[in-house]
């Protein structure tokens, strides 16, 4: 078990270069098995899931340099055997995103047992397993494995999503490119991340139409050359810093090369009569005196905060505005339209001392500015509550403690220095 001291009661300050996000990285480095080119990534975060990915190219015998001090991952995957063989890492959503790119060099690919994520609610396989069968591909289980099987040439293909899956989205894009012919993909996810992905494939010579709407299409069959690519800041991480300052009453800048992202985001925070502003390649946010949430022109309604696939809020991001929820002056309603695990943290709140009622799986209401006192608290293995929760630690005077902290790592490599710098005491321990 690792705990996160939290010794707060401190307006945060100053400046904050982000991380790249971790949902562009992990598909990217996942892409990049379609290429026998070399490929040069930029600003590539030290995390979990890309030291996972990097030690599995490793043992599949992809040829891969890595200066981490830098952010430069070189790779070269020509390198790899077609009779080569290695165990998908199942600590990790990303691993099914392997799975096009290696059914096109070796023609079959394994997991054990299903992929695990975080503890967000249940996240089903058969969407991705619709994907690869609409492309050829052949899956059965044979004991607890499941394995993929290439049947063949894929031909082009036309598939309408239940639900905007960012995952399966990319996996039929991926998919579509080894195939021949046209294929598209509607109901399509449009995230940031996703979009990255895409920009990045098409800087490989990869013909995608339509990236950032509901529908894509991909033209297949071409033969994908080798890239230099640097990924851009985390929106997350940026709105995280952003709400670092709101919630701490600080004043904090941070890089962001894409303030067209936040237009809903800037509003959400403005629920909260926090104001931000971007320019010149930044975003800053300099706190009010005090949180207090906006009442609506109807007033009858209860101010909401609603998260589901972009455009919406992302849920990713519903932890950190519930935590502006607990500081600010009245009450605001969360709905979580994604995952129905996705608030159950809610009664660690109670131990700072903030008032919460859980409507039902998707629904929280917070009753915020009632005075909250240090606490120790546990984290359930997702990421932005791990910080939500650092986030009120920070801004209540005294020690706190979360345990089971580790999911931060997941994702930002350098977030407990970059809030360290901002003026806040943090500390890791076992």
């Amino acid at each position: 078990m690792t705990a996160l001291y939290v010794r707060g009661g401190t307006p945060l300050k100053g400046k904050i270069d982000p991380s790249a996000n971790k949902n562009a990285v992990l598909p990217v480095l996942c892409a990049t098995l379609l290429s026998d080119a070399p490929i040069t990534l930029r600003n590539v975060p030290e995390i979990t899931d890309v030291l996972r990915i990097h030690d599995f190219f490793t043992q599949l015998g992809s040829t891969v340099n890595w200066d981490k001090a830098n952010k430069v991952l070189e790779i070269d995957h020509s390198t790899i055997a077609s009779n080569a063989r290695a165990t998908l890492p199942q600590a990790m959503r990303a691993s099914i995103m392997m799975i096009p790119g290696l059914l096109a060099r070796l023609g079959e690919a394994r997991l054990e047992n299903e992929v695990k994520g975080c503890t967000l609610g249940a996240r089903e396989i058969d969407p991705h397993v619709a994907v690869f069968k609409a492309f050829g591909a052949e899956v059965s289980y044979e004991g607890k494995n499941i394995v993929f099987r290439k049947k063949g040439k894929g031909e082009g293909t036309r598939m309408w999503l239940e639900y905007a899956s960012v995952t399966t989205t990319e996996n039929f894009i991926i998919s579509a490119l080894t195939a021949s012919g046209t294929s598209q993909i509607v109901n399509a996810a449009c995230e940031p991340h996703v979009q990255e992905m895409c920009a990045f494939l098409e800087l490989m010579g990869a013909g995608i139409k339509g990236k950032g709407t509901s529908m894509v299409s991909v033209e297949g069959g071409a033969e994908l050359g080798g890239a230099d690519y640097t990924f851009v800041e985390d929106f997350h991480e940026v709105a995280t810093f952003l709400a670092l300052a709101a919630v701490t009453g600080g004043d904090i800048s941070i890089r962001n090369s894409q303030p067209e992202n936040f237009m809903l985001i800037d509003r959400t925070f403005e629920k909260f009569g926090a104001h931000v502003e971007h320019g010149d390649g930044w975003s800053r946010l300099n706190a009010p005196e005090e949180l207090v949430v906006q009442q609506n022109f109807t007033s009858h309604i209860t101010t909401k905060v609603e998260a589901a696939p972009w455009p919406y809020i992302p849920a990713d991001l519903l932890p950190i505005f519930i935590a502006l929820g607990v500081k600010a002056k009245g009450q605001t309603m969360f709905w979580n339209k994604v995952y129905e695990g996705g608030l159950t943290w809610h009664t660690e709140l109670s131990l700072f001392g903030a008032h919460t009622l859980l409507c039902d799986p998707h629904r929280l209401i917070t009753f915020g500015g009632s005075k909250l006192v240090p606490a120790t608290v546990t984290s359930p293995y997702i990421i932005r509550v791990a910080i939500a929760l650092l986030m009120v630690a920070a801004s209540i005077e005294g020690e706190s403690k979360i345990l089971d902290a580790d999911p931060i790592k997941r994702a930002h490599p350098n977030f407990v220095p970059n809030i360290d710098s901002l003026g806040v005491n943090v500390e890791w321990a076992e």
